[in-house]
């Protein structure tokens, strides 16, 4: 059994998602930040399917119950245990009693805490996870939630650290064609994947707000609601594109101007108010995208 003690600005329960379901309008949801989730659950030797907690812009605080293999990844937050040092993206024991605290990261938004055996709470569709956009799932953790330790524990861990880059807070992200490309102008899309863009604070786990050159329309008229994906970059009348993210609603009637590659969204996950971002059309050989672009500085 964990405790929370205090959830940090924002801390929920999250794993693969609930996926299938996007016909009765719900979206898939899960991790925002997939790779550091994962990571995470390798860390203490979890079975993929386990849940873990993300915990936003650090502040999080929790207490052992009993003896627990911990392990947190993702924005490298400090990481104490009783008021000690402790190491980030490795395993750690946690004592029955002890007080675990995540500080402010430097770099980066989200991180993850897994135990082994995995968060135990009701699974909603098939899924542990909370979905911010609709409310299906737990509800954030608030001082004093009790989060149950599951049994999704695999074979024993035997890294004993996993030595990670941080998030970049100038990534470039690499794009494919939209499928409303040709409702922007040809000037949109060169703004979009030459220029470079800023993360504004209206930003949440459903998307990212960017500023930067005005996108415009090559038509006029409004579309159909159509279905939307984790990575869509969807331009509303004013111009200012929006990156959805994991809690991204299932359509939207905006055109879609690109595509984000799903190996880039966990960079994208890990923005926050004021990281600046570039686009970059993604080379495709063989139906594959490219190497990611090396972050800019």
């Amino acid at each position: 059994m964990l405790t929370v003690l205090a959830p940090g600005p924002l801390a929920t329960v999250q794993d693969h998602g609930r996926r299938g379901w996007a016909s009765i309008g719900v979206t898939t949801s899960g991790a925002a930040d997939r790779a550091a989730h994962d990571l995470a659950n390798r860390l203490v030797g979890n079975h993929p399917a386990a849940a873990t907690v993300e915990a936003t812009a650090g502040g999080l605080r929790l207490s052992a119950g009993r003896t627990l293999l911990v392990a947190v990844t993702g924005a490298p937050v400090p990481v104490t245990v009783d008021g000690r040092a402790a190491p980030f993206a490795a395993p750690l024991t946690l004592r029955p009693g002890a007080v675990l605290s995540l500080g402010l990261p430097p770099v980066g938004l989200r991180s993850y805490l897994a135990v082994r055996g995995g968060v135990d709470v009701p699974p909603v569709l098939g899924s542990r996870s909370t979905d911010t956009l609709s409310g299906l799932g737990p509800a954030p953790l608030a001082a004093g939630t009790l989060l149950a330790v599951g049994s999704l524990a695999a074979e024993e861990p035997v890294v004993d650290v996993a030595p990670v880059r941080p998030p970049s807070s100038r990534p470039v992200l690499r794009v494919l064609t939209g499928p409303r490309r040709d409702w922007l102008t040809a000037a949109a899309w060169s703004a979009l994947t030459t220029g470079e863009w800023t993360v504004t604070a209206d930003s949440d786990r459903v998307g990212l707000r960017l500023a930067g050159p005005r996108l415009d329309r090559a038509r006029n008229g409004e579309l159909p609601s159509e279905g939307l994906v984790p990575g869509a970059v969807q331009v509303p009348p004013d111009g200012a594109p929006v990156l959805f993210l994991a809690d991204h609603p299932v359509t939207g009637g905006y055109p879609v101007l690109a595509v984000v590659t799903t190996a880039d969204l966990s960079a994208a996950a890990q923005l926050r108010p004021g990281d600046v971002v570039a686009f970059r059309p993604a080379e495709l050989s063989r139906g594959r995208a490219a190497p990611p672009a090396r972050p800019g500085r």
